[in-house]
């Protein structure tokens, strides 16, 4: 069937295994992903956090690239509060220029990890985002060489300088990102697989509002669900109980690796504990081909979304590569 289907990599770190090992399977499952067929690699950016190896996708992203022949690759994102709007255009420039046609700018504005480690990302002044909008609006003249004549910095140049540069997407979990990038004529991304409540309401606000840009004529959105896919229905809910123990360790405060099947497996859990996972469970798509692929085209139809795009954690790494297989095969990917 024609609908694109995308992959969101956190390079999740598996208890056993080093940091190295998950940087080397995200390397791996984007060849993987470049071969069945899927249609953009994005890798995500987090601080501090003993599950996820990826603090700096602009560089991983690099090595995903040069390792793949075809598919898009691209951040979701870079946190952009973080940073200087015109350093992310030069390293997106540069990017473009190293790998034309295949670089994707996905934007955040999340911490990506504790308020304490935020703090010392910025020097101790990170101020929760409070200057994003204005981020982007200056990231997007240095991209594309229109800074207004009287912005401060209107004769910088992002270098190298070129006819071309990255889309850009802003990605969020509630109406802010999507109101924006509606303003401003942006792409954007709803994190399902964050917040499964209200997005179609905040995707459709999107198209609604969205008022065409110099970089957009028309909106375009994606929406990512976190998914498990196996052969059988039981298979599958058996690998998802990795992510209930790892989502009930992140709001017990615990920074912890994720969980082999073997630890959940072992794992006694108290009814209130019970209760918070199946809490949990709204944001994930469990369950065998035909199953997840059902799921995900209601998901499609509710955000009228023009493309999809899956993260999936295990606690190893050759079901999370097995996960992609099932559905690259299941939905027609070539």
């Amino acid at each position: 069937m024609n609908l694109r289907l995308g992959i969101l990599d956190q390079s999740p770190i598996i208890s056993g295994h080093t940091p190295a090992r998950a940087v080397a399977e995200t390397v791996k499952l984007a060849q993987a992903a470049d071969a069945l067929g899927y249609h953009r690699y994005w890798l995500a950016e987090h601080h501090a956090v003993a599950a996820l190896a990826d603090p700096c996708p602009e560089i991983l992203l690099t090595r995903v690239a040069s390792a793949t022949t075809r598919i898009r690759v691209g951040t979701g994102g870079v946190l952009l509060p973080y940073y200087s709007a015109l350093k992310v255009a030069e390293v997106f420039r540069m990017l473009e220029a190293l790998f034309p046609g295949r670089i994707d700018l996905g934007l955040g504005r999340a911490p990506g990890g504790d308020l304490l480690t935020a703090q010392a990302l910025s020097n101790g002044q990170y101020s929760a985002a409070d200057r994003f909008a204005e981020q982007v609006q200056d990231l997007i003249g240095h991209l594309d060489d229109a800074l207004p004549t009287d912005h401060p910095f209107a004769r910088v140049k992002a270098m190298p300088a070129g006819p071309a540069a990255p889309p850009i997407w802003l990605l969020g979990s509630s109406d802010y990102s999507g109101a924006l990038a509606a303003e401003l004529g942006l792409r954007f991304a709803f994190a399902h697989f964050i917040n499964p409540q209200g997005g179609e309401l905040v995707a459709r606000d999107y198209r609604a509002r969205f008022c065409a840009s110099a970089r957009e004529s028309a909106p375009h959105t994606i929406v990512c669900a976190f998914v498990i896919c196996a052969e059988t229905a039981a298979e599958a809910e058996k690998l998802a109980s990795c992510v209930d123990l790892r989502r009930l360790h992140m709001a017990q405060g615990l920074n912890t690796p994720i969980p082999t099947l073997a630890q959940a497996e072992a794992q006694t859990y108290s009814e209130r504990e019970l209760a918070y996972i199946r809490s949990q469970r709204a944001r994930t798509v469990i369950g065998d081909p035909s199953q997840v692929r059902e799921r995900l085209l209601q998901l499609r139809e509710q955000f009228e979304a023009d493309e999809l795009m899956i993260l999936t954690i295990t606690g190893d790494y050759a079901s999370r590569l097995r996960s992609y297989e099932l559905l690259a095969r299941e939905f027609g990917l070539q």
